[in-house]
């Protein structure tokens, strides 16, 4: 039975809780996620790219995105390129701004989760489609 909350009520004899009829095997990944990168421009992107376990540092960051990602997307746009990133630890870190330097990357200063950062319309507009998704699926995502 559903009912107006959206749960499913199930009709049982007492002392039967725990019957193998009466359960259903479900797993919860609680806690989980994915961390992402993505650069935008008004003449194109990036690609996507998934970090994979542990914590993105400074010397992530400067690896795996900056050295793969934006430095060869800079030099295709050319002088006119300027990063614009937030006040994100990683992408302040030490090893970070000696990169930019020494490559000659021009950085836009901005507030950390400013909502004039337009990746945050990206962001924002993602998940609502990943929760409109969920719910005409009938997925359970947490």
């Amino acid at each position: 039975m559903e009912s107006d909350s959206g749960r499913l009520l199930i009709l049982r004899e007492q002392r039967t809780r725990y019957h193998q009829s009466n359960t259903v095997e479900r797993h919860s990944y609680r806690g989980g996620g994915i961390l992402v990168w993505a650069g935008i421009s008004l003449g194109g992107h990036t690609d996507l790219h998934v970090f994979h376990g542990g914590t993105v540092t400074g010397l992530r960051y400067r690896d795996e995105i900056l050295d793969q990602y934006v430095r060869p997307y800079a030099a295709a746009i050319g002088n006119d390129f300027i990063l614009m990133d937030d006040n994100a630890r990683p992408h302040r870190a030490r090893i970070v701004e000696e990169y930019l330097e020494d490559h000659g990357l021009e950085r836009m200063e901005w507030p950390a989760r400013s909502p004039d950062l337009p990746i945050e319309h990206l962001w924002d507009y993602l998940g609502r489609e990943v929760a409109a998704f969920k719910s005409s699926s009938g997925l359970y995502m947490s």
